[in-house]
């Protein structure tokens, strides 16, 4: 009993519904609860450069050490990191072809559109952009003025950079480094410890007002994007995994399948990838993959192949940004792929996706207003996401092991140690 009283989502899910009661019962008044949402969603963007930055610099520090795996390391980082652009891009083409925030009615469309115009003036998105100019224009000409406007882009970007430079320093003034980053981490994560407190507040408030205002029908738009997720997780776990599989590592399909029932029935009942670990790593035995290739890789793919969490942070922007009639430009759906796909370098010991879910959002220049909307339903998103990422580590160290195994046991063991 006391464990249910301190679930932070059974409070989270009492909060909306009590939202939806008031909002349907209140109207248009209801929006004397705004306030509470507002202060929730003020507190977030008061975290979200800081902890990106911090996050990022930190992670790419620990990812320029596997340089000493060699082609382990590269051949990993580079199929993960294509992997999950192209789960981003599955999201994205999905997302444009059944615009699941589109059907609101005209009425709902210019109410939202308007607060969306209002809550996006201070940085609107800007004209579109040919290729080079949104390439260039993700190096920032001066990293602070990048992290005083919020530009997420941009910080990725330069916090990269700086975590790989970090990486090269010499071990012990490298672990000060790392270490202090970890500490400051630390710390921002009990900051939004401390602000998920007062998330139900927040979440009734929100909800109430847009319950009162636009309606119940919108919020069942939010099941649009759960089964446009599920769609999107089929394809890449479906098919372009055991697709990787089948060309490029000596695993066989039945066996790769066999194998991967336990881990992702632990994993979606757990949403922890490092839940899961240990059965991952049994699974990789059953399909013949090497220790010391599982026992870099998984860890690894733990840390940074996060293509479900991508798939659902491309998924919400351009919910959005249909919600609010915000139309996207080419260097907005670079940005979200960007956002997504090297974002989740910064994932490691981040409690739960919202804070890099907001961070899509304010690279594509949509209104963070309606994120707690999906606060409810985020356990379910969550167990979905980390199926699809524990999946993806396996099929990395199926094809990884076939490349190393094929050059010598000498670079598999510089992987181990």
């Amino acid at each position: 009993m006391k464990r249910f009283i301190k679930n932070l989502g059974v409070w989270i899910l009492i909060a909306m519904a009590v939202g939806i009661v008031v909002g349907i019962i209140m109207g248009p008044e209801a929006a004397m609860f705004k306030p509470l949402g507002d202060l929730f969603i003020q507190l977030i963007k008061m975290l979200v450069v800081p902890l990106v930055a911090v996050s990022i610099i930190s992670g790419a520090a620990a990812l320029g050490e596997t340089r000493s795996a060699g082609l382990v390391g590269g051949i990993s980082i580079a199929y993960m990191l294509t992997t999950t652009a192209i789960s981003i891009v599955v999201a994205i083409l999905l997302a444009n072809i059944f615009q699941p925030g589109a059907h609101i009615g005209a009425e709902g469309v210019a109410a939202i559109a308007e607060a969306g115009k209002a809550a996006t003036a201070p940085s609107a998105a800007p004209a579109p952009m040919g290729f080079w100019a949104t390439v260039i224009s993700m190096i920032p000409d001066n990293p602070i003025r990048a992290l005083a406007e919020g530009n997420i882009l941009q910080i990725i970007i330069f916090g990269l950079f700086l975590g790989f430079g970090i990486s090269t320093l010499k071990d012990e003034p490298r672990r000060k480094v790392v270490g202090g980053l970890n500490t400051i981490l630390d710390a921002l994560i009990w900051c939004i410890g401390k602000v998920m407190i007062v998330a139900p507040f927040g979440v009734f408030g929100l909800i109430a007002d847009a319950t009162g205002t636009f309606g119940f029908d919108i919020l069942l738009q939010v099941a649009n994007v759960l089964w446009l997720d599920l769609l999107a997780v089929l394809i890449i776990g479906l098919g372009l995994y055991p697709t990787t599989v089948y060309l490029f590592s000596r695993v066989k399909l039945r066996d790769y399948f066999r194998a991967m029932v336990k881990p992702q029935v632990v994993s979606f009942s757990t949403a922890s990838s490092l839940a899961t670990l240990p059965v991952n790593m049994d699974a990789c035995d059953n399909m013949g993959i090497s220790k010391q290739t599982s026992g870099f890789v998984l860890p690894l793919g733990a840390t940074i192949n996060m293509a479900g969490n991508a798939i659902y942070y491309a998924l919400l922007a351009i919910f959005f940004a249909q919600f609010y009639g915000i139309d996207l430009s080419m260097a907005d759906y670079v940005s979200i792929t960007v956002v997504c796909t090297l974002g989740a370098i910064g994932q490691a010991g981040v409690p739960g996706p919202t804070l890099l879910a907001a961070a899509v959002l304010v690279a594509a220049g949509i209104p963070l207003e309606g994120l707690p909307l999906f606060y409810a339903l985020d356990r379910i998103f969550d167990m979905i996401r980390t199926t699809l990422n524990i999946t993806g580590d396996a099929a990395c160290a199926a094809v990884v092991d076939r490349f190393v195994n094929k050059e010598s046991g000498k670079i598999v063991q510089r992987a181990e140690e």
